[in-house]
């Protein structure tokens, strides 16, 4: 029998589908906004995903933005919760207190429809979708009609995701995304966070505000900011909780995170849709970091930039975004 597969089951005491394929194996949790929760290699014990504990289940589930692969729409921070849009301005909840606005959007948390999986000779695979439309809670803050759909495989090349973005409706669509993506450093059990550098294809770091609010500038790079687009870096240099334009490298948009002892490099390239990174650090805490690719600069609608420039991008009725991602091992 061939250990390649795809099935639905538990993950602690979450509804998931699993999937295997040579090496590797994946979870994704379709009730928690098909968040992909776990990559791992199960032939060396290497987790690449920050994972949440049983006793994490119930924070992770009440803001699930530090394990596995959340998608955030709209992501990151809008100032006041405003969101003006095609000659209207929507409002959003200010969940975040401290600084007056709203962070990451409505999907995250969203039960999506797994509407595939299964095995093929080259992979393991799920697709889940989010359909939204005057019945569905995100409706309420995000007034269009529009289909959201993953698919996650994963074979002798690591993981692919696949995410597609339909407008079903009769009006633009804002095509703002993140994902939050949790990275474990250390990856490799017993090895230890100061053998790992962390490589990414920044351009620019946006001034922010005390609000964390992008002000249209930008700042010097420091040393460890050149290095970290150059050589590569310890990830836990500063605190980090910074906004960077993306600059591709030999045409591609990527992190690499480098564990030197072991000799092996996990490489997230993201694709090149996406116009800038989030990074964050928990404080500069070793053990997980959040490279963020993000369509859009943080509160783009409410800036005056242009467009193209800061990813503040629409889908006109009928029209599809797509952009594959890839995590794997060199």
């Amino acid at each position: 029998m061939s250990m390649n597969q795809a099935y639905k089951d538990t993950y602690l005491g979450e509804p998931a589908v699993f999937l295997k394929f040579g090496r590797y194996e994946a979870v994704l949790l379709p009730e928690v906004g098909a968040n992909l929760i776990a990559f791992r290699d199960a032939e060396n014990g290497y987790a690449f995903l920050h994972e949440p504990t049983q006793d994490e289940m119930e924070s992770f589930k009440a803001r699930p933005f530090i394990h596995g692969i959340p998608v955030l729409f709209p992501p990151n921070r809008f100032e006041d919760g405003k969101f003006p849009w095609n000659g209207r301005t929507l409002a959003f909840p200010v969940n975040e207190p401290e600084t007056g606005n709203h962070l990451h959007g409505f999907v995250h948390s969203e039960t999506f429809t797994v509407e595939d999986f299964g095995t093929t000779a080259t992979e393991s695979y799920v697709v889940a979708a989010l359909k939204v439309d005057e019945q569905s809670d995100v409706y309420k803050y995000m007034p269009f009609r529009f289909t959201l759909r993953l698919r996650y495989a994963i074979g002798e090349q690591g993981l692919e995701q696949q995410f597609t973005v339909i407008n079903d409706g009769e009006e633009s669509l804002p095509c703002l995304y993140a994902f939050h993506t949790s990275v474990n450093a250390p990856f490799v059990p017993g090895n230890s966070a100061k053998d790992y550098r962390l490589k990414l294809t920044v351009g620019d770091r946006w001034h922010l505000n005390e609000r964390m609010l992008p002000t249209g500038e930008f700042q010097p790079l420091s040393p460890n900011e050149q290095l970290m687009k150059g050589e590569g870096v310890y990830p836990f240099f500063e605190a980090l909780d910074n906004h960077y334009t993306v600059r591709p490298q030999n045409g591609r948009n990527r992190m690499e995170l480098t564990d030197t002892k072991a000799g092996l490099t996990l490489v997230y390239d993201a694709g090149t849709s996406y116009k800038q990174w989030m990074i964050w650090n928990n404080g500069a805490t070793e053990g997980f970091f959040c490279p963020e690719p993000q369509i859009s600069l943080v509160n783009a609608p409410n800036t005056e930039l242009p467009a193209d420039d800061i990813g503040l991008f629409s889908l006109a009725p009928g029209e599809i975004w797509q952009e594959r991602a890839r995590i794997y091992v060199k």
